[in-house]
């Protein structure tokens, strides 16, 4: 993929660099004043506990067919899984270098891989 900027209006890459940048400037946080911090000072069970909520609320809302609280959810998910990675010093280039590396695999392929390490 290329790391080019994005055409206006569609976010991608550099946006999910830039929440991760920010979230990373909480930790440490005062959790009185940051809900960034809060998550961080209740790791790893409560950014876990949270991405399970979030999680569910998404499929709850793909159930309903809801277009909008679909992609409002899912931003909620993907945004504590943001928390989550930055908890275990992950970035999401990580995430993204891992789909690059499945992309144009068979998914059976794939996931046969995966079975076998």
């Amino acid at each position: 993929m290329s790391e080019a900027p994005n055409p206006p209006g569609r976010p991608g890459n550099d946006t999910l660099a830039r929440l991760a940048e920010l979230i990373e400037s909480r930790r440490g946080g005062d959790p009185d004043r940051s809900y960034v911090a809060r998550l961080f000072s209740k790791a790893p069970d409560g950014i876990l506990k949270k991405i399970g909520e979030e999680a569910t609320e998404t499929v709850m809302a793909a159930k309903d067919g809801a277009r909008e609280r679909i992609v409002a959810e899912t931003a909620d998910l993907w945004f504590h899984c943001l928390v989550m990675l930055a908890h275990y010093d992950l970035r999401p280039a990580d995430v993204l270098a891992e789909l690059e590396r499945r992309e144009g695999l068979s998914g059976l392929d794939e996931k046969a891989s995966r079975a076998a390490r």
